[in-house]
């Protein structure tokens, strides 16, 4: 299976966990895939300063500025394979 296809799995997988994981590590799921599909980010900041989830999904995905997109899927399959393990233990 190549890395996308790795990646494409792991992204189905990440919707089936049993236990949902917590903020910080949904940020993080959602920035390696912002990243690891999309590139850099694309888009303006959120304009609605209250809007604090948009705003920390935005941030999230800015901090990856610069990683390639290959680096961010294999940093999202190592995630998921690892909460995908911790959920079973």
């Amino acid at each position: 299976m190549d890395l996308q296809q790795q990646f494409e799995a792991a992204a189905t997988t990440s919707k089936t966990l049993p236990q949902k994981p917590d903020n910080e590590t949904l940020l993080q799921l959602y920035s390696l895939y912002k990243q690891g599909t999309e590139g850099d980010v694309n888009t303006d900041p959120p304009a609605n300063l209250f809007d604090f989830v948009a705003k920390a999904k935005y941030e999230a995905w800015q901090k990856l500025k610069g990683k390639s997109k290959e680096d961010a899927q294999q940093e999202y399959i190592t995630l998921v394979t690892k909460l995908k393990a911790d959920s079973y233990s």
